[in-house]
């Protein structure tokens, strides 16, 4: 049987050229075993895991892959990073979709995603580390959720796995100044 009309769709490499120069990783390098979806530990919460996130980006479907919110509720656990057998930096790849995404003042697809991710960083900005407290409280009061996971405050106060201060670190203060180097950096780069 002949084939009279070939359908050959335009790819647009430029995303993936990009998030390569961003993250450093050779996306192309993936084969798709599933590893990384496999052991992600957000991959129940994303419309894409890290596989068809990669997968995307190879044949170039750019509006789908910075429509997800994939990138936006990875953990930067690393466990993908660890179980690629290509030892791609999975995680590096999505950290440079939501620096993308964060640069271009997208909306994520969802709304507390955004909140979440600025309360984490300035918490780990002031302390040094994550103040779990401060998270929860700032998340659920900006959020809206105001009970949200309230029930579980006893079990982790009684347990010691929560503290209503937050600990101190020696070093506390250098976070801050890399994170002031790296604001002076983008702001850098956003005025060449």
């Amino acid at each position: 049987m002949i084939v009279d009309n070939i359908v050959n769709p335009t790819i647009s490499n430029e995303l993936r050229y990009e998030i390569e120069s961003r993250s450093g990783q050779k996306i192309l390098s993936c084969y798709q075993c599933g590893k990384c979806s496999a052991g992600c530990r957000a991959a129940f919460a994303m419309d894409l895991p890290p596989r068809l996130i990669m997968r995307s980006i190879q044949i170039g479907l750019e509006e789908i892959v910075l429509a997800s919110n994939s990138y936006w509720v990875c953990l930067q656990c690393q466990v993908c990073s660890a179980r690629c057998p290509r030892e791609i930096d999975i995680a590096r790849v999505m950290e440079s979709l939501r620096q993308r995404a964060i640069e271009e003042k997208a909306k994520p697809p969802e709304r507390e995603v955004a909140v979440f991710h600025r309360i984490f960083l300035k918490l780990i900005k002031r302390y040094g580390r994550l103040y779990e407290a401060g998270l929860a409280a700032f998340y659920n009061l900006l959020s809206r959720h105001f009970f949200a996971n309230l029930s579980l405050l006893p079990s982790m106060l009684f347990k010691g796995k929560l503290s209503f201060r937050p600990h101190k670190i020696r070093g506390a203060k250098k976070i801050a100044i890399i994170f002031e180097k790296v604001k002076e950096i983008e702001s850098e780069k956003a005025s060449s």
